[in-house]
């Protein structure tokens, strides 16, 4: 397992990658299908800068059969969308790719009649956003302003809280699912938006799974009759109150899809990892990684069809940062660890960890002190070839931004909401 810092690539040698292809090929030779099969595989950052090569490029870039090209791509680097410290979107995104912020730059990205919007879940090339005020939900493409409106189909009225929302994309068909869990435990159910229909499904209820070894939280976990819970910073809190998250991770969960399985992980207020099986109609609660009385911040993430869970926890005057999945075992298996020489400096400084698994084997955690010192660190964790590295800080008008959470999306110019 190593440690490496981010690489910048400068817009100048982006630009360069797309000159060279213009004059080194004799791309002039080659018919319209097999130019934009070529110009498919660019990276996507050079896809908005086809229209000042030439007039044959520019048209490519907006046609059917180019964007038809793309989505057979099988999978991107994910860009990282970014969310600010008020919970509000930014319109920087980090490259995983060319190791580079950018900044999207689309005055209409969000119309100041959407303001209220937060994002909360991502899949493919598409966003998802949820309105504080009603509800509703909106998706949409940052790269093209591509976007849905989807009215949610729980009313403000209802008794059944909001839990989680997942969403999941399929490239060919295009098409996608927004998956909802609402009400309280034990009594939980879920409704799925499907984008093919545009409509929702009747609310479906879950069952606690049986032959499950995993009793759910209840006031008998405790000798005294009252539940307390470490929240996500490390507070201790009554279980009667819900765990405090930021707007933007406040229904965060992830999916998983196989053939014979969706399942969906999401956090209870309890701070337990909640499994809930879409095609069994089922749900169980997860084996605990760590005591109630230690001090840690939790997040989930899916990579690759597998979910992990990344904990921050600190003892004996130092923290540690790890990387978990369960096996077949239902037993909690260490995949990754954050160099002790890093971990170290987060120790002290009551953080909390939000955290987003991308396309391929990157994850990204967003480690955020709260006030009176503000102190934010991002690290990116390849799976596979077990590497850290920490994101460069993202400057605007040389000021440094300060983000608190993340979501990863694939840049599909083709993908449509």
């Amino acid at each position: 397992m190593g440690f490496s810092a981010g690489k910048r690539k400068s817009r100048e040698e982006e630009d360069t990658t797309v000159s060279f292809l213009a004059s080194e090929f004799p791309m002039d030779d080659l018919s319209d299908d097999v130019l934009e099969r070529v110009l498919s595989w660019l990276p996507p950052s050079c896809f908005f800068r086809m229209s000042s090569v030439c007039k044959r490029w520019k048209s490519s870039q907006s046609s059917k059969s180019f964007k038809l090209a793309c989505s057979q791509i099988p999978t991107r680097d994910p860009w990282f969308f970014m969310i600010h410290n008020d919970s509000s979107s930014s319109s920087f995104v980090f490259d995983s790719t060319e190791n580079t912020w950018k900044n999207l730059n689309r005055r209409d990205f969000l119309h100041h009649r959407r303001r209220n919007f937060i994002p909360v879940a991502s899949s493919g090339g598409l966003l998802c956003f949820r309105c504080s005020i009603s509800g509703d939900f909106l998706l949409r493409n940052p790269l093209t302003g591509s976007s849905r409106d989807i009215p949610s189909p729980i009313s403000q009225d209802s008794d059944k809280p909001l839990q989680a929302v997942a969403m999941t994309t399929t490239v060919t068909p295009s098409s996608y699912k927004l998956v909802i869990i609402s009400g309280e435990i034990p009594n939980l159910s879920f409704k799925i938006y499907e984008s093919n229909s545009d409509s929702w499904s009747k609310d479906q209820e879950l069952e606690l799974a049986k032959n499950t070894d995993s009793p759910l939280h209840d006031d008998s976990d405790t000798d005294v009759g009252t539940v307390y819970f470490l929240s996500k910073t490390g507070n201790v809190v009554i279980a009667s109150n819900n765990l405090q998250r930021s707007p933007s991770k406040q229904y965060s969960s992830v999916i998983t899809v196989t053939d014979d399985a969706e399942i969906v992980y999401f956090l209870s207020s309890y701070g337990t990892i909640v499994a809930c099986d879409l095609k069994k109609r089922c749900f169980t609660e997860l084996p605990k990684l760590l005591p109630p009385f230690l001090e840690y911040s939790i997040d989930l993430v899916e990579c690759n069809g597998t979910m992990y869970v990344i904990l921050l926890s600190e003892f004996f005057e130092s923290a540690s940062l790890r990387v978990w999945r369960l096996d077949n075992n239902r037993e909690w298996v260490q995949v990754g660890m954050l160099p002790p020489a890093l971990s170290h400096e987060l120790y002290g400084k009551k953080g909390d960890i939000n955290c987003v698994g991308g396309a391929g084997n990157k994850v990204l955690v967003c480690f955020n002190a709260s006030p009176p010192e503000v102190y934010c660190r991002y690290f990116v964790y390849d799976l596979v070839a077990e590497e850290w590295s920490e994101l460069p800080r993202c400057f605007k008008d040389g000021e440094a931004m300060d983000f608190v959470s993340a979501l990863s999306f694939q840049p599909r110019i083709e993908a449509t909401a």
